[in-house]
Order: C-alpha cells, then structure tokens, then sequence
C-alpha cells in the first residue's frame, strides 16, 4: 500500500528538510533495491551518488557540476524508474544551498559506498543503514562507522543490514566498549525476507507518523 503522499506534499509546502538515509553498502546495486522499495511506498526520494559509483556510466551527465548547480540552484538530476538520480561525487549533506533545493523531496538518500560518516545536514533527521557481513573486515568496518556516529550524534538512528550473526556481534561490541542504551538503539533488518521493503516500510510510516502531520 503506498504511502500517505500527502503527508509529503503537506511537509514540502512547509518547506521542512527531509529525511537523509546515508547507506554504507558494498554494492551501488544495494541502494538502488533500498530506493526502488522507497518509491514503491509512494515516497518521493533523490538518490545522490556521493561515490561516483551509481551513475558513472550515464550517458548524459550535465556540463555543470554539482557545485555549479547548486550555485545555480537548479541540479540536473537522472529521471530513473525509481524516482530521481543526481552525480554529485564528494558533496557533503550540510552543503548550505543543498538544504533548499532538497525541501522537493520526502527523502534523501546519500550512497557513501565505503566512505566515512560526514556531516549532517543541518535540521534534518539523519539515518545511517550499514551493511554488515560476516567477515572481518566487514565487522570491523561497520564498528567503526558506529563508533564515529556514538561520537557525533547523541541518539543516532542507525539500521544494521546484513546476516543477522554478524549484526548481533556488531551490537554486542557496541554495548561492550560504547554504550548499552547506544547499542540497544541499533535496529536490525538482517531477519526479514526483504529487509529492502521493511525499510522502506519504516521510513514511510515515520513519514506519516502524528509528529510527521502538519
């Protein structure tokens, strides 16, 4: 069932930020299923790819970049089956003319690849999905991402994706050496047959929660 899109259009004309989903996954492939679940729920989402990884291969990128269109305050975004794709290649969410332009959409989804948890952007709820595998690396990899937004944020919204094992010794780890409330918090999408939908699902039920209606 899609979700209630006025809610989005009540929020856009109150010129409120959206919500950001910075998602730490191996794959491009991973955040586009993630948006394409969002659509899908009725919710209008701009995919940025921070990494350059998503739309490397469009044929038809603007002349601009990133910085010239938010001079201009006019991105050239990527119509896509799910929505809209925009190459921007190390912009940062708490670029001061993002916040505006980004006012269009229900959510904002930053793919960070393998890249380090920046900046917020300023006034807007942020939610960080870390895709966790049993290796090591990978183990090691998301404690990190975790420990950096227990140092930035004082109640991050964080999702752990991935076999659900790993994700348990990822929390374990966290209530051993940050915090036990920090690590009751993580919330875990590894047990669901489509962790994509259910998050999708969460994202559109946060839209049109009572705090969420204007």
């Amino acid at each position: 069932m899609p979700a209630d899109q006025a809610a989005g259009l009540r929020r856009r004309r109150a010129r409120l930020s959206p919500r950001c989903l910075h998602v730490f996954f191996d794959s491009a492939d991973s955040t586009e299923k993630l948006v394409q679940a969002l659509h899908r729920r009725g919710l209008r989402t701009l995919l940025i790819d921070v990494q350059g990884r998503v739309y490397a291969d469009a044929p038809a990128r603007s002349l601009f970049d990133w910085r010239q269109q938010l001079a201009r305050r006019q991105l050239q975004t990527l119509p896509m089956s799910y929505g809209e794709g925009w190459h921007a290649p190390g912009v940062r969410a708490d670029e001061p003319l993002l916040a505006g332009i980004a006012q269009d959409y229900d959510i904002l989804v930053f793919d960070e690849g393998r890249g380090e948890v920046g900046a917020r952007m300023p006034g807007a709820a942020r939610t960080a999905i870390i895709e966790v595998a049993a290796a090591h690396e990978s183990l090691q990899r998301a404690y990190a991402l975790l420990k950096t937004l227990f140092h930035l944020e004082e109640t991050p919204d964080v999702v752990l994706l991935g076999e659900s094992a790993a994700c348990d010794r990822v929390r374990a780890a966290c209530a051993q050496f940050l915090d036990g409330p920090f690590a009751q918090a993580i919330l875990g999408a590894g047990h669901e047959d489509d962790a994509f939908a259910a998050l999708a699902v969460r994202m559109a039920d946060e839209e049109t929660s009572p705090s969420a209606r204007y």
